[in-house]
């Protein structure tokens, strides 16, 4: 064991003792040596994310797509840690008659987003705003007896389901260590140093992963920790990057280098994988802006040779690119006209293959943007 990323700490004694980890503050000493292959990545992540936010400007709504991208974050994030829902379900209409457990949880994410990016424009990066963000993400759902917004008073531990304190995998500093790490990582996060933005992002999203300091949600709020980072420093201007796709395909090897750098103080392994993750799922959002703006250039192009009727077809589109999955009654209600007037422009749109009906079922149907929903759908 090196104390470069911290020490193991003994904690109680006899038969009730265990061994929570107290790491030192960022940046490591020595600093993160970067080899041939890292400096390489760097160069191809720093190049990958300038496209991403190149191209943002091209998307013919860059708001419609960010609400899309972050209902994917969110369910993806929200998988990582177990939560079993779809694409479909967070985006189905009837949601809110439907609505179970899981759905509530990325849509409590989804919330949490919005807030922490709208809160960042008054307030700096800072352990106030990761608390309230916590208090939006557990607001009424599993986790709410856990102290939602509030840094984790009692010991905590991470471990397979039922695993106790006594065959955790890994047991995070106790709650007096944990404050103090909290402190030094704010104050690291809001002190300017010569090092690359993404290394340091990578260097904070491990430490907040390893300081652990709520009883529920640390995953989920760690990697959103990482856009809000981007966010501020000016590497992005709107939240289009996500890694939580890269680091579900690779949740286990996500794991095993976050504790190599707490058992061997190797942060270099750890700066490589993460630099790995922001240039594929930077990668990814950029082919997947450039398909739903050749998607929607192909439809409008349909849309434009409608003739009549065509004023109420372009609204009801502008509407799909949001809600990829609609039901007439609360479609119309949304766009402010007849049931009958978006009946017929829905009908229209299934004719021109823009629409599928999901279910014969007269009374709840719901229709939905297939195309649109295919590119959004990889991965979940």
């Amino acid at each position: 064991m090196t104390d470069r990323s911290g020490k193991f700490k003994t904690n109680l004694s006899g038969e009730a003792a265990y061994q929570s980890f107290a790491p030192s503050p960022l940046p490591p000493y020595p600093p993160v040596k970067l080899n041939g292959q890292t400096v390489d990545l760097l160069v191809r992540a720093n190049r990958q994310l300038a496209l991403l936010e190149g191209i943002g400007a091209r998307i013919p709504s860059v708001n419609l797509f960010i609400t899309m991208y972050v209902r994917k974050e969110a369910l993806m994030s929200s998988q990582i840690e177990g939560t079993q829902a779809t694409l479909e379900d967070v985006l189905d209409p009837l949601a809110e008659k439907n609505a179970n457990r899981d759905v509530a949880e990325v849509v409590n994410y989804i919330r949490a987003v919005d807030f922490a990016v709208t809160r960042l424009k008054k307030l700096p990066l800072c352990n106030r705003l990761l608390r309230e963000t916590h208090g939006v993400l557990l607001q009424d759902v599993r986790g709410r007896e856990k102290s939602p917004g509030e840094f984790r008073h009692s010991q905590n531990w991470i471990g397979g389901q039922g695993s106790t304190i006594k065959n955790a995998a890994y047991i995070p500093p106790e709650p007096q260590d944990m404050v103090q790490a909290m402190d030094k990582l704010e104050t690291y996060i809001n002190t300017n140093d010569s090092q690359d933005v993404l290394i340091r992002a990578a260097l904070i999203h491990y430490q907040f992963e390893t300081i652990h300091p709520f009883l529920d949600g640390n995953g989920r709020v760690g990697r959103l920790l990482v856009i809000l980072f981007l966010l501020e420093k000016g590497i992005l201007s709107v939240p289009t990057l996500y890694i939580s796709y890269f680091l579900k395909m690779n949740r286990t090897e996500y794991y095993d280098r976050l504790m190599l750098v707490r058992q061997k103080g190797d942060y270099e392994q750890w700066v490589q994988f993460f630099l790995q993750a922001v240039y594929e799922s930077a990668s990814d959002a950029v082919a997947s802006i450039d398909m739903l703006i050749a998607l929607h250039e192909k439809n409008s192009g349909v849309i434009a040779g409608f003739g009549r009727g065509r004023k109420t077809a372009l609204r009801l589109f502008a509407y799909l690119e949001e809600n990829p999955i609609i039901e007439i009654s609360k479609t119309s209600k949304a766009l402010e006209t007849t049931f009958k007037t978006v009946s017929d422009a829905v009908t229209r749109f299934c004719r021109a293959g823009i629409l599928v009906q999901n279910s014969e079922n007269h009374r709840n149907r719901t229709f939905t943007y297939k195309a649109y929903l295919d590119i959004l759908r990889k991965g979940t």
